[in-house]
């Protein structure tokens, strides 16, 4: 190992430096560390620095100075041991590696691979420059840390490099790192209750961005300082003086609010420094025993309310009735000398130990909510970190985070986070992204390596979606999502595309059709599909799109089964599917006898029967004079006949049915709507062929998305005989209306 080297890697000062940190490291961790750790740690990153692994960051800071200063944080204020401090130590030596991290686990042990690894893989998720304010990253950080230790790593840390930044030149990389002290370290430090730490964090914070009000509240507050400490002394005496004439055991504390806080509270009141009336509290902390708790505590709050006046709005009773996390206390707001409000909080040691060092309490009380689940996790952390034995640190290595177990964080090439559940495939992630990146997949780049689209996604992937434009959704795909999203738009998609493959069908068989001059026979047509097995029309012309059924051979076997027909009375199942029944229109509207009279008592008058409304016998009609003489006669609920009375009403002459003319027909239209069916088409004009003296003249039905509607004219000799028609059609399966135009 050359030495030169790793000594010029530190500026004289440097060197000075790492000697009293090292000192001071082994005096805080005490016989947590081997005596050969700090040797063979030092000799393995001179090694390191020698191979050119490790580096100044962009502040032109030590990784080596900055380890020892971070390792210092986690033991004197966290108490961690050996594990921690080691991880640290090695971490930048783990991240180029120079060595690997089960190297490192089989020379430290176990423990400290595992806080190597986690704190790798978080760095590996910056690199993918995610939006650090997103609540969905700060999820994910949690859900990587397997071990606890190596979120609070993370925030000693971040409270290491904010605090050597103060000079660093490079403005952009300090204005980047003091943003994520705010929006990701300090709201995690809050929530493992590491309040010193949290409150540091967000004063520095605000030095670095928002460097005018920060100054601007210091140099207030350092202007004040003298007045408030001595007010602060002249308010407390006369309280000093009663407590101790009652024989309470007590200490009393007096704390001025963060800078941060300051700040906040300028902003949300939208006033000045000087607006701000509880810059300081007053804390009175009693030594009592478990059983006198709450008396000696209302005890103390009767000395001071006797003395000051209490505002009985800002009240806040928790030992009556503690939080739901513990924190038990007495909050008063008292007007002191000069007509200052003071902020006074009473507790007793027991109290006050379980507020800093137990549950996160005085956060929760301003309003912030905790994240389900959260609460029981702080529960085992506090456990865990308060113990400093040996036994401690086992439950902390045991300690697995489990509380975002049914959520998966994904990463896009550009670094946006999404959340997915807990199984979701390259596939579920390809829908969630857009419908169409979806319809088009045909795989993935999962972490840079190629993946099909049934891989189940993993927390920190960064998936690349690989689309083509002829690749469009099968059913087969259904069985690999897991998402109702994915799911409900696969369907969608492939409803779609049967449509689109039934139209295509029909037309490449009508061409067909046409270029061998085949006539096509909807009943042979229909028997055909049924006896090759289709249940319905839609599958049949699915496997003609998707070419598994050669469209040829079916035509050669419709020309056989043609050709095989000869008894044209056959039963044959159609279905609605276009079909069209055209029969010659070369009928004449004749009357053998006087069936009509017309206006008073005029028979024998030539009329002919209106085309719009096709009145039969047995209708309520009415005759209308045209104007080349002739009558014609028309129903009285004729659209028309409004209008021609309205307007031509001395053209309007009455008439009525008077007899029945042997064998004479009327056209009639009807309309018939509903579900399609192999069988509707057959089943409506079999009971037209079985009405005696009805003729079906011609039918014209189509289908779409499994509905039919369509025109019937028929032949019909009376309204009676019509209306036991319609009756009749309705009662066929699939038909839901049937009316007379």
């Amino acid at each position: 190992m050359n030495e030169t080297i790793y000594t010029a890697f530190f500026t004289p000062e440097e060197l000075v430096l790492k000697a009293q940190l090292e000192a001071r490291l082994c005096e805080l961790a005490g016989e947590s560390l081997c005596e050969e750790d700090m040797p063979r740690i030092d000799a393995l990153l001179a090694e390191s620095v020698e191979a050119g692994k490790l580096r100044r960051d962009s502040f032109g800071l030590n990784p080596i100075i900055n380890s020892l200063q971070t390792a210092i944080i986690v033991v004197d204020e966290m108490g961690m041991r050996r594990a921690a401090i080691v991880s640290i130590l090695l971490h930048d030596v783990a991240k180029s590696e120079y060595i690997s991290i089960e190297e490192i686990g089989k020379q430290y042990g176990a423990d400290v691979a595992v806080i190597l690894n986690g704190l790798v893989r978080i760095n590996k998720l910056y690199e993918k420059n995610p939006t650090i304010e997103s609540e969905n990253f700060r999820n994910l950080l949690l859900s990587f840390a397997e071990d606890m230790r190596v979120i609070l790593i993370m925030i000693a840390d971040r409270v290491n490099i904010m605090r050597q930044i103060k000079d660093a030149p490079n403005e952009a990389a300090r204005l980047q790192v003091a943003n994520e002290a705010a929006y990701l370290y300090a709201p995690l430090a809050h929530k493992l209750g590491l309040y010193k730490l949290k409150s540091e964090l967000e004063d520095l914070s605000l030095k670095y961005t928002q460097h005018d009000m920060y100054y601007h509240i210091k140099e207030k507050l350092n202007a004040t300082k003298a007045a408030r400490d001595k007010y602060i002394a002249a308010f407390i005496d006369p309280i000093d003086k009663k407590l101790a004439a009652a024989g309470l055991k007590y200490h009393i504390k007096g704390r001025t609010k963060s800078i941060h806080s300051i700040s906040q509270k300028m902003k949300k009141q939208k006033t000045t420094f000087e607006g701000i009336y509880d810059l300081f509290a007053i804390r009175i902390i009693l030594d009592s025993e478990y059983e006198k708790e709450k008396q000696e505590c209302w005890a103390a709050y009767s000395i001071v309310t006797d003395m000051y006046q209490p505002n009985p709005k800002r009240l806040r009773d928790w030992l009556s009735i503690p939080k739901s996390n513990g924190y038990e206390s007495l909050h008063t707001t008292v007007m002191g000398p000069e007509g200052k409000w003071v902020e006074v909080q009473i507790r007793t040691e027991r109290m006050d130990e379980i507020a800093e060092r137990g549950l996160a309490a005085h956060w929760r009380y301003k309003g912030v909510k905790s994240e389900t689940g959260l609460d029981e996790w702080l529960t085992s952390i506090r456990e865990a970190l308060e113990h400093t034995d040996d036994s401690g640190m086992e439950l902390m290595d045991q300690f697995k985070m489990e509380l975002y177990k049914d959520d998966v964080f994904v990463f896009t090439p550009k670094g946006d986070l999404f959340k997915l559940p807990h199984g979701a495939t390259v596939l579920d992630f390809a829908f969630h992204i857009h419908t169409n990146v979806g319809a088009r997949c045909t795989g993935a780049k999962v972490n840079g390596k190629h993946a099909q689209l049934r891989q189940v996604l993993s927390n920190g992937d960064q998936v690349e979606i690989l689309t083509s434009s002829t690749q469009t959704p099968k059913q087969g795909w259904l069985d690999i999502v897991t998402t109702s999203k994915a799911r409900n738009k696969i369907r969608q998609s492939l409803n779609e595309i049967e449509s689109r493959q039934a139209a295509f069908a029909r037309e490449t068989i009508e061409r067909k059709f046409k270029n061998r001059k085949i006539e096509y026979d909807e009943p042979t047509m229909m028997r055909l599909i049924r006896n090759m097995g289709y249940k319905q029309v839609k599958e049949f012309y699915q496997k003609i799109a998707e070419g598994s059924l050669d469209v040829n051979q079916f035509i050669d076997r419709y020309v056989q089964a043609i050709e095989q027909v000869t008894e044209p009375q056959t039963v044959a199942l159609r279905s609605a599917e276009g079909y069209t029944l055209q029969q010659s229109d070369d009928y004449k509207q004749h009357f053998a006898g006087d069936v009509l009279v017309i206006d008073q008592n005029l028979k024998g008058v030539d009329f002919k029967l209106a085309q719009c409304c096709n009145p039969i016998y047995g209708d309520e009609v009415f005759g209308f004079v045209t104007t080349g003489g002739g009558i014609k006669i028309h129903r009285c609920d004729c659209p028309n006949a409004p209008d021609m009375q309205a307007r031509f009403g001395y053209r309007v002459v009455k008439a009525r049915w008077a007899g029945k003319s042997k064998g004479a027909l009327y056209p009639i239209t009807l309309t018939v709507i509903g579900h399609d069916d192999i069988g509707i088409v057959n089943n409506i004009t079999s009971i037209i062929s079985k009405e005696e003296n009805i003729q079906l003249r011609n039918i014209s039905i189509n289908s779409h998305d499994g509905l039919f509607s369509g025109t019937l004219t028929v032949m019909i000799e009376e309204n009676a005989r019509l209306q036991a028609l319609i009756k009749k059609l309705r009662t066929v399966k699939g038909v839901k209306q049937v009316n007379r135009n």
